[in-house]
């Protein structure tokens, strides 16, 4: 009977999120992930903390995904320079890479693909993804 009731509560949840509209790919993302990670837990462990736990998880997970940005989105913040978009370099620290724009800091970039654009948090300039 708990499980019933912890799949409806989870198939609700990702309706009311999919009816939802969020304008960037890491809202998007991260509102797939909850919700993919809610159903996955619930049907995983059948309790409310194990629905929660995938939710959490996989809204993290979907954030991440989702700091790529589409080339249609990063004209919304202006042409593309004239030779293209700098390329990030790669730090130290697995998954992360030094951003090119001022004040150069760590951006997370892991579960973005090769050569996607990535939007630098700090600063809001655009990059490549090496």
């Amino acid at each position: 009977m708990k499980k019933h009731q912890l799949l409806i509560l989870s198939a609700a949840a990702l309706s009311a999120l999919s009816l939802a509209s969020c304008d960037t790919y890491v809202g998007q993302g991260a509102g797939y992930g909850a919700a993919t990670g809610a159903v996955v837990g619930a049907a995983a462990t059948g309790t409310v903390r194990g629905a929660a736990a995938g939710a959490a998880i996989g809204a993290g997970t979907g954030a991440l995904v989702g700091a790529a940005i589409s080339e249609q989105e990063a004209a919304r913040y202006g042409p593309p320079p004239q030779g293209g978009y700098v390329v990030a370099q790669w730090s130290s620290s697995p998954g992360f890479v030094q951003s090119p724009c001022p004040p150069h800091r760590l951006v997370d970039v892991r579960g973005v693909p090769r050569g996607a654009l990535v939007r630098d948090p700090s600063s809001g300039c655009i990059f490549r993804r090496p």
